[in-house]
């Protein structure tokens, strides 16, 4: 990789598919007690449980890149449309998993992108002829973390699901892990040479989401983080918005989602660089069970 060459640089992309159990509270039947034929008298009711789901949500997010980058010291111009990305996939998986009682919850999300070139740059070489460069890079981003219900309010009326509307405020911590593999192969008749290098690194992160119940069918759903604080990046920003339409699959509880997402990450370490903003609209659904 020279250091003036524009490439085509992979990117995230994929569509994923999840499975999940359900977990689930039951109260019990009150106890009936009688005495010499005194009349019966019901113990006192339990205290109501909270139910707990799980909720999964396979996506696509077609990602474009934009930005800068550095391998071994040299700087790369990290620019590529989703179109091109989506030519060169060679596979992606992406989704969702979310555990929550309705005030606290747990999410788990997982983004896996090979992508590949075998015919990046074809260049003329004066000893041996004409050389061509393929290029290849496997992205995987993990992120897990928590978040706590701290505000609502009811907007009046029930959903489609029967719950009442509400807009609810929960703040949000958790921690993302990034790994970029990346390798270059440069072939010259019946040679080849090859350049590999990955790097991955962990951002802490803090945010909040916002829920608010549009109407009986819509929802919109804003999330936002920050993250990095010189632990892994430099700095990390999440911002993701949806709007969602309540309906029913296969007898569970579903919302359909679009919306858009960007995920900026300034990370350096050595002579790597990836100073990288990945943004896109997301299509998906959350399937509660």
């Amino acid at each position: 990789m020279q250091q003036s060459r524009r490439i085509k640089a992979p990117g995230v992309r994929g569509v994923a598919a999840a499975a999940a159990f359900v977990l689930s509270a039951a109260t019990a039947a009150p106890a009936v007690a009688a005495d010499l034929g005194a009349p019966p008298a019901e113990s006192p009711p339990e205290p109501a449980r909270s139910e707990w789901s799980v909720i999964v949500s396979p996506y696509l997010w077609a990602a474009s890149l934009s930005g800068e980058g550095a391998l071994r010291g040299r700087s790369v111009n990290v620019e590529a449309p989703f179109s091109d990305i989506v030519k060169d996939l060679d596979l992606g998986l992406m989704g969702a998993v979310e555990i929550t009682n309705g005030t606290f919850g747990a999410f788990f999300n997982a983004e896996y992108v090979d992508v590949s070139n075998s015919d990046v740059l074809q260049l003329q070489h004066p000893s041996v002829g004409e050389v061509t460069v393929g290029a290849s890079m496997t992205t995987t981003i993990i992120g897990a973390g928590a978040y706590y219900k701290v505000f609502e309010t009811a907007l009046g009326g029930d959903t489609a699901f029967g719950a009442p509307r509400v807009f609810s405020i929960s703040p949000l911590a958790g921690v993302r892990w990034t790994r970029l593999e990346g390798d270059l192969k440069a072939t010259d008749g019946n040679m080849s040479r090859n350049v590999s290098d990955s790097q991955e690194w962990l951002d802490p992160f803090v945010g909040a989401r916002a829920d608010i119940d549009l109407s009986s069918r819509w929802n919109l759903l804003i999330e936002g983080d920050v993250g990095g604080f010189d632990v892994g990046s430099k700095i990390a920003l999440n911002g993701q918005a949806y709007l969602g339409y309540r309906t029913h699959f296969l007898g569970h509880e579903t919302i359909l989602r679009l919306g858009y997402r960007a995920l900026y990450q300034d990370y350096s370490s050595g002579g790597f660089a990836w100073d990288v903003t990945q943004h896109g609209p997301v299509l998906g659904a959350s399937v509660k069970f």
